[in-house]
């Protein structure tokens, strides 16, 4: 009979160390975004030295957890593919889970939970929104592995400047759920979802948001999809409210 030590499986105990590390898992949540980035700006957001950094990043590259490509005098590093991002998606739906007592802070978690990007997808309302309006207009049918397009899903993403007949190079699913962390309900992940994605940010629909996973939808963006698929709706995050500052009392007389 095998032993525990024996055991030649994947290597579950050390892939979920690597992750487990607070400096590494700041790396990780970094790059969910599908950037690559320095480890100078990788230190930074992780909150540590520059040298303590290399280590941590060359172990996640042993890990297989990372990859790198150089580019004249830098290194960017990036996550190694859609399945790291999808184990990492899925540990934060456990870490946010109801009971955890683990919350965001209220404006960046409103601003994190409407709109953001997982990997090379849409996440929060606003991937709800358009998997929830796709499946509501029966435009997306159950298959194996996911999701496929019906005929009047083609056209939405035709209509939307999409190709939906492109198979690219990814042995990815099509369309397919992503269990969202923020809201607990699948969101729209796969090739054609990073393609739409892809799409919104090139057509200025959708806006990165400076040093953050959120996202802006802009008024084009949301007349955009409310016209192209119908059922859409996502409503914006109420804006943060600034105290005002009391005026001094008027002096005695």
């Amino acid at each position: 009979m095998s032993t525990p030590n024996s055991y030649s499986g994947p290597y579950l105990a050390e892939i979920a160390h690597l992750m487990g590390d607070p400096a590494r898992a700041n790396m990780l949540h970094a790059l969910m975004d599908g950037r690559a980035l320095t480890a100078k700006e990788l230190a930074w957001l992780a909150g540590v030295a520059p040298q303590t950094a290399s280590g941590h990043l060359a172990k996640l590259m042993q890990g297989g957890l990372l990859a790198v490509a150089a580019q004249g005098r830098h290194r960017y590093y990036r996550l190694a593919g859609p399945e790291v991002a999808q184990a990492l998606e899925g540990l934060m739906v456990l870490a946010n889970r109801e009971g955890s007592g683990r919350r965001l802070p209220s404006r960046v978690g409103a601003e994190l939970s409407f709109a953001r990007t997982c990997y090379d997808h849409f996440a929060g309302k606003l991937g709800i929104a358009i998997h929830d309006a796709l499946m509501a207009g029966g435009h997306l049918a159950v298959s194996e592995g996911g999701y496929a397009l019906t005929a009047s899903g083609k056209a939405i993403f035709v209509a939307l400047g999409v190709d939906p007949d492109q198979s690219g190079r990814s042995r990815r699913a099509a369309l397919r759920p992503c269990l969202d962390w923020s809201e607990r309900r699948p969101h729209l992940a796969g090739h054609l979802a990073a393609a739409l994605a892809c799409r919104c940010f090139e057509m200025g629909w959708t806006r990165r948001r400076k040093d953050s996973r959120a996202v802006t939808l802009t008024g084009e963006g949301r007349s955009v999809l409310e016209a192209a698929l119908p059922g859409f709706r996502c409503d914006a995050p109420e804006p943060a409210v600034t105290p005002s500052r009391r005026e001094p009392a008027p002096a005695p007389a």
